[in-house]
């Protein structure tokens, strides 16, 4: 038996809860789990699961054990980072979850990152919410805004821009807004990220100024925000990575461009661990990298 095989298949199945879900993350049959699992327990002569038809939970030397076998597959994968050359390949699994726009901006640079290491395999979830990393087996996740869990590790790896925009046939024959106050009365889209779809937020550099709104549609998806107001829905607030190319183009125009959208810390989090696997570190920094190469968001200034 590979006894680190069969500690990586047991912590899969301790977070997930589920052996057909640890198959899944681990690329093995549901038998092959099963069977690395049963494995470790005879090697350890001890059962670290309770097993029934609708439930798996941990016992008590279960829940011992995950801690220990956390420190031995970090103390595996530390050894084996540090025995390889500088530019080694990435191989696994890393589950990045992150709000839809970055999600996009990263599709369509992930390619030269997978051919760079064929081995790796990144999921994208998009999320507008904040996971249970360790319940959801979330590697790395893209947070907007102040991160108030400490028990995270959290790197600032950059700045939301957003614009307030409205279609050129939802502005015909209405007064455009020239500060925030001027709102009032207009449609409004509102984006519900984190549960919060009826206040927006505005800075000229100088004041802030946090609007309430009651709005004619809300969806917790900023693509749905988007797809709207092209329709003529009304006036929103959509990332620059949405509306960027619709107001190059003219289906898009800025409304109030002096007072715009208050900025957001981008944060991305991970478990709070003392050693992270190159796979993580690996997709880490193509993340910091492709944000940093995007200019509104690189910056903090206004």
């Amino acid at each position: 038996m590979d006894i680190v095989s069969a500690l990586r298949t047991f912590l899969r199945v301790a977070e997930t809860r589920s052996f057909s879900a640890a198959a899944i993350d681990l690329n093995l049959t549901q038998p092959a789990v099963s069977r690395q699992v049963s494995a470790l327990e005879a090697h350890l002569n001890t059962r670290l699961l309770h097993r029934t038809t609708s439930a798996l939970a941990l016992t008590a030397e279960g829940e011992q054990m995950l801690p220990m076998a956390l420190r031995v597959i970090e103390a595996v994968e530390t050894l084996g980072e540090a025995s390889c050359a500088e530019g080694a390949s990435a191989s696994g699994k890393v589950r990045l979850s992150l709000p839809a726009p970055l999600g996009l901006y990263m599709s369509d640079r992930l390619a030269r990152l997978l051919e760079s290491h064929p081995s790796l395999v990144v999921e994208l979830i998009f999320r507008e919410e904040p996971s249970d990393l360790v319940a959801d087996a979330i590697d790395l996740e893209v947070r907007l805004g102040p991160v108030g869990d400490s028990s995270l590790m959290c790197r600032r790896i950059g700045w939301t821009t957003a614009f307030l925009v409205a279609s050129p046939c939802y502005r015909k024959g209405r007064n455009t807004p020239r500060a925030p106050q001027d709102i009032s009365g207009h449609r409004c889209i509102c984006y519900s990220r984190a549960g919060d779809g009826r206040t927006w937020s505005f800075s000229n550099g100088a004041d802030e100024v946090v609007l309430p709104i009651e709005p004619r549609l809300v969806a917790n998806n900023s693509m749905a925000v988007h797809r709207a107001t092209l329709a003529g829905g009304g006036l929103a607030v959509l990332s620059h990575i949405l509306a960027g190319p619709d107001i190059e183009a003219g289906r898009l125009v800025k409304v109030m461009p002096d007072f715009p959208p208050t900025r957001l810390p981008i944060n991305v989090v991970y478990p709070s661990r003392r050693n992270i696997p190159l796979r993580v570190t690996t997709v880490l920094d193509f993340l910091v990298q492709a944000v940093r190469d995007d200019a509104l968001m690189a910056s903090s200034a206004p």
